[in-house]
């Protein structure tokens, strides 16, 4: 057994029961059905998340969420704020969880990140959430983990 299988099954154990009990089997079915029911459901983005520490690219779920979050805030103090963490951690080059965008969303948002709008991580947004349709959640539905979960 592979350190990355072990790893997920000492992953899956602990949570197995947690999950099922929370997740409906309803839920969990309508995750195959698109990548919008996976990442709006309830429990959804917590297990795509840990299928994509399999991949090493759990940062874009992370950064999904986080826009989302961002969107939300009404305050400009705290969206400076935050529109300052979410370029630390995962726009500026070298970041501890870069994300895989173009050099122009990313000049974009350097540029607006002393005053940033509400739709300031958009684009970004938009090519993280097309790379995770695309790429990931075609090997997610296949994933084992997801497949016993169904």
């Amino acid at each position: 057994m592979s350190p990355n299988t072990c790893w997920l099954s000492k992953i899956f154990r602990a949570d197995e029961n947690w999950t099922s009990s929370k997740a409906s089997l309803e839920e969990v079915l309508q995750w195959s059905q698109s990548f919008e029911n996976l990442v709006t459901s309830k429990y959804g983005p917590m297990i795509y998340k840990t299928y994509l520490k399999t991949e090493h690219s759990d940062e874009n779920i992370e950064f999904w969420l986080a826009c989302e979050e961002y969107k939300k805030l009404t305050s400009q103090r705290k969206r400076i704020s935050m529109a300052r963490k979410l370029f630390t951690i995962y726009i500026q080059p070298w970041a501890p969880n870069e994300i895989n965008i173009d050099s122009s969303p990313r000049e974009a948002i350097i540029r607006n990140i002393q005053e940033p709008t509400q739709s300031c991580f958009d684009e970004a947004q938009r090519i993280i959430y097309g790379h995770m349709e695309r790429d990931s959640y075609p090997r997610f539905l296949e994933w084992q983990l997801y497949q016993k979960l169904k």
